[in-house]
């Protein structure tokens, strides 16, 4: 049996990425799959790529973003290079920073603020006027074998918000700006192989580049890549297929670089695996010479026969296996997945996949959950996108930002459209780069169908905007040519005029009025629903409250202007010529809270909250967006102090006919029509209300709301039965408040406590209220309408996880799922300074730091840092190491010196390392030592105290022992013309324990 990987613990199913190339460079030579034209190439001396997780074993810290002293003296001073300051040396003490694993979004983990100026972003202290929590140091430190030496090193981040300084063993990398662009660095000039590496990362996230909840900090997953010097270009292959009956041609574009010496002739081999992993098709190029520092472009074509498309319902992937021969040796090795299948928009009746009529039920997605904030793990990514199918959604719009990878795999494997989308609308050498980031990256995803190019930005609508947006296509017809653009405009009234004259598509958002007449004045142009409904609801709630900030959930309750769930999907299910279209929102999410202010501090857009908890607009989406069978009765029926009058009942349904009964009295039959509702005004008397289902004259469903007596007990439910012991993969826990019957008791607000045993651990809470101002990363939750839920994280330990949900007077509930063993997916180890254990002083002992005398910032000499002592004690017998003897200029790297001649006596202990004697005392639990001879008298270059020469002196004159006035020698010894003081002996170091 194969080793499980953590992918194969959380998709439901095979799928697939994408397809695509262009231009062209080398001819190729097509074969059969097992055929060769040359013999097998030999692995190359420093070949075999390797990409490891960096995300496990960082330190966090706040910095701040007007003072320097509580900013780690962090000046931003480039004068030097190679020191840029102790927290990027190996010796710098960062006991008190705090542990954590990435993604990270420090943003959830601060307190609410009330300040109108923070509304869009949740009401979280981030901003420039919030310099305290809007400064995040990362660091991380890595060790390279030796065998590194030679192969390139490359940091990738898959994003940080919002702009990012990297600094690796004390020098200065680069800086990136923007919060969703992926950016990376080649690091082997500055890399230490064979030895310890010192990663920082300052995260500045004091601007914005959107107006809605961004998070802060490292959110995304981080890579360490090496290569060898000739290897693929990052996102350097791109497979486009050409289907046909019966066969598809790839079009194969490989990007290969060379950073060896000298010219090399390379060759390119291609071979594609099916879904079962079988070769169907091979090729190589012909040899091409790359210049030092150059790359080169190849092309292949290779023919698959009958292919397996990939497609919403059946998602198959391919692999692309790309071999880089180099003098007859193998340099690299390269994966890519891909999908195969074509997408088309015709005028007069929508979007075809596969040639098979698809009508596009989208949704318009933010990034973030409940419980992690924008630091969504993998595994989360999954589970909304099977939320969102549940509902029949199968096409999702990455508002407004260019997406996680993992949220294309995830799209790929579960079958999910993805209109894909570019934060920055700019023909400016910036937004051109992240644009074409985002194309490369993303154009061997075959869930990716379209791109878009921004979201209601003005200048679209002017002259300006047709430059600037002709220029972006410009972009992704070179580098895909597969896919059409787009852009959602501020309403409707300039579809096909200004810079939307660039688009392949047009697009609209709440303006169905504007599409009609437009698709009636140009019927050759294919239009799509860009942003529709934004049709607001609190779940559970059935009433408008503005005192507690909520919103009924009955579908007529809409913001001015936009239209409601069933007054859009009517309006699009009945005109063929229209594509579909993508809700505002998916789900809810953190800032721009709407139609609310304080308290509430999240959106009520959403068809779904932030938990994943439906509201009941989900199903009227379910009804009619999926074959399944619907009958979902609402609302409640716990309505004291109300018998007598009216209320609203309503069903979401696509069978026959519905029939309400109001305890067991029938109040009559309705015919469903198609895309709609029924309603029924109900005068309220406790009991309950059910509806009764009927298909082909049969009653097929039933559907009850009892009024519930008091809460009672908890109920416990799990997504999944099991997940991977990898320290990644998520489970979700679900508490529902039930009363004495078993009954959901959906006004319940008690206070829910949290417990995680085993192998897991707590990650975050949530309740989808959008008042609610508790922690995310609490472990308790009030419960909301009834619900709430706790998001629970594997540890890389197989076994049980069991979590335990409580609440004062309320029977407790418990849920055990098993977190299995998989083979972890490649990573760098994290590494931790070993503390021995034993008696007397034997441990890790640290010297407290001197003042800094430059400041941080990579100019000057920078604060330095203290020194870390291992001591091993054996009786009188003291043996160890010290770590800070060599100075520590021009970078991190500072091997440990080993202890000679050391003795411990009672309270007295002496040692030697590296010629410098070490003597001192045991006093409480600290130890003070006096350094003598090697470099321990100061000076630079380690020299001493220049002798004193005899004989008289002058009373004016230069400094008797040649003396350098400039030195700090000098200067500390008191020298003067009179000629000052003797030597002086250094002050004593003191030591304390530590636990790094």
């Amino acid at each position: 049996m194969k080793d499980l990987t953590r992918r194969d613990m959380f998709k439901t199913s095979l799928a697939a990425p994408a397809v695509a190339a262009v231009v062209a460079a080398e001819t190729a030579v097509s074969e059969p799959a097992q055929a060769q034209t040359a013999p097998p190439a030999t692995a190359a001396a420093g070949s075999g790529r390797e990409r490891l997780l960096l995300d496990f074993g960082w330190r966090f810290h706040f910095g701040h973003a007007t003072d320097v002293a509580q900013d780690f003296n962090f000046r931003g001073n480039f004068s030097k290079s190679g020191n840029f300051g102790p927290p990027a040396t190996l010796l710098f003490d960062d006991s008190d920073w705090k542990a954590l694993d990435l993604p990270h979004d420090w943003a959830i983990e601060l307190p609410f603020q009330n300040d109108p100026a923070l509304s869009s972003k949740g009401f979280y202290p981030l901003g420039r006027a919030y310099p305290a929590t809007s400064i995040g140091w990362y660091r991380r430190i890595f060790e390279l074998p030796a065998s590194d030496a030679g192969k390139r090193i490359t940091l990738q981040f898959d994003a940080a918000y919002r702009e990012a300084t990297v600094i690796l063993n004390g020098f200065y990398i680069g800086r990136h700006i923007g919060g969703y662009d992926p950016f990376s660095f080649d690091v082997t000039d500055f890399a230490s192989p064979g030895a310890r590496n010192v990663l920082l990362v300052r995260v500045d996230a004091t601007q914005s580049d959107g107006w809605f909840y961004e998070g802060a900090g490292i959110y995304r997953h981080v890579w360490l890549v090496k290569t060898h010097p000739v290897h693929v270009k990052k996102w350097g292959t791109f497979a486009r297929a050409q289907v046909r009956p019966g066969e598809a041609t790839l079009q194969i574009r490989t990007e290969v670089e060379n950073h060896g010496k000298g010219a090399q002739s390379t060759r390119v081999t291609s071979t594609i695996l099916d879904p079962a992993g079988k070769a169907v098709g091979k090729a190589a190029t012909l040899p091409a010479s790359i210049i030092e520092e150059g790359e080169h472009a190849y092309e292949q074509q290779v023919v698959v026969k009958a292919p397996a498309l990939w497609s919403l319902e059946q998602r198959n992937l391919y692999k692309l296996v790309t071999e880089v021969e180099t003098g007859g040796a193998v340099t690299d090795r390269y994966e890519t997945p891909f999908g195969i299948r074509t997408c088309t928009f015709d005028p007069e009746k929508g979007f075809f996949l596969n040639g098979k009529s698809v009508k596009l039920k989208g949704t318009c997605n933010h990034q973030d959950h409940a419980g992690v904030g924008a630091a969504l793990p993998d595994a989360v990514q999954y589970f909304r996108i099977r939320k969102l199918q549940e509902m029949g959604c199968n096409a999702l719009r990455t508002s407004h930002n260019p997406p996680t990878p993992e949220l294309l795999n995830a799209a790929d494997e579960l079958g999910m459209l993805v209109f894909d989308e570019t934060r920055m609308m700019s023909s400016s050498p910036e937004g051109l780069g992240q644009y074409e980031n985002l194309v490369r990256r993303d154009r061997n995803h075959p869930s990716v169908f379209m791109w878009s190019m921004g979201n209601e930005e003005g200048t679209a609508a002017t002259d300006r905007g047709f430059l600037i947006l002709t220029a972006m296509k410009a972009v992704s017809s070179k580098l895909d040519g597969t896919r059409p653009v787009s852009i959602a405009p501020l309403g409707g009234n300039n579809m096909g005029k200004f810079g939307f004259a660039a688009c392949d598509v047009q697009g609209y958002n709440y303006a169905d009025p504007a599409a009609d007449a437009f698709h009636k004045a140009n019927p050759k142009v294919p239009v799509m629903g860009t942003e529709q409904v934004s049709a607001v609801a609190t779940r559970g709630i059935y009433t408008m409250d503005p005192q507690h900030g909520y919103v009924g959930s009955y579908d007529p309750y809409t913001t001015t202007g936009r239209a409601s769930c069933e007054g859009w999907w009517s309006f699009c299910n009945a005109r063929p010529w229209l594509a579909g279209g993508f809700i505002w929102t998916g789900f809810d999410y953190r800032g721009e809270p709407s139609p609310y202010q304080w308290p509430n501090i999240s959106s009520q857009y959403g068809i779904i909250d932030t938990c994943g908890f439906p509201k009941d607009s989900f199903y009227y989406f379910q009804a009619w967006w999926t074959a399944k069978p619907v009958l979902h009765l609402f609302p409640h029926w716990n309505w004291p102090g109300l018998e007598g009058q009216e209320i609203a009942v309503w069903v979401h349904s696509n069978l026959d006919r519905v029939e309400l009964f109001l305890n067991r009295q029938s109040l009559g039959a309705k015919d469903m029509k198609k895309d709609s509702h029924l309603a029924w005004n109900v005068k309220y008397a406790p009991g309950a209300i059910e509806a009764r289902g009927y298909k082909d004259g049969r009653q097929v469903m039933t559907a009850k709301r009892e009024t519930t007596g008091p809460a009672a007990k908890l109920v416990l439910t799990a997504d999944r039965k099991e997940i991977a012991a990898d320290g990644e993969d998520v489970a979700m826990f679900a508490v529902e408040v039930q009363d004495a019957q078993g009954r959901y008791m959906p006004v319940a607000d008690n206070q829910v406590n949290f417990r995680v045993t085993g192998e897991g651990k707590a990650l975050g809470v949530g309740n989808g209220d959008p008042t609610c101002h508790e922690s995310d990363r609490g472990s308790t939750r009030k419960a909301f309408s009834g619900r709430s839920m706790a998001l629970v994280q594997s540890i890389k330990e197989a076994g049980a996880i069991t979590v335990e949900a409580s609440s004062p007077g309320l029977t407790p509930a418990s849920v055990t799922i098993s977190s299995k063993a998989v083979k972890l997916r490649p990573q760098a180890a994290v590494w931790e300074r070993e503390i021995p254990a034993g008696s007397g002083i034997t441990g890790l002992w640290r010297s407290a730091p001197a003042a800094a005398a430059g400041g941080f910032g990579g100019g000057g000499r920078g604060g330095a840092a203290s020194q870390i002592f291992t001591f091993r004690q054996n009786g009188n017998s003291l043996t160890g190491s010290v770590e800070g003897g060599g100075g520590g200029r021009g970078g991190s790297i500072d091997t440990p010196i080993a202890i000679e001649d050391g003795k411990v006596d009672g309270a007295n202990i002496s040692f030697s390392a590296a010629g410098v004697v070490y003597a001192g005392t045991l006093k409480g639990d600290a130890i003070e030592l006096q350094r003598t001879g090697g470099a321990a008298m100061g000076g630079r270059g380690g020299r001493g105290a220049p002798a004193e020469p005899a004989g008289p002196r002058p009373a004016i004159g230069p400094p008797p022992d040649g003396s350098d006035p400039s030195s700090g020698f000098f200067v500390g010894l008191g020298r003067g013309a009179a000629g000052g003081r003797g030597p002086q002996t250094p002050a004593p170091m003191v030591l304390h324990r530590a636990n790094r």
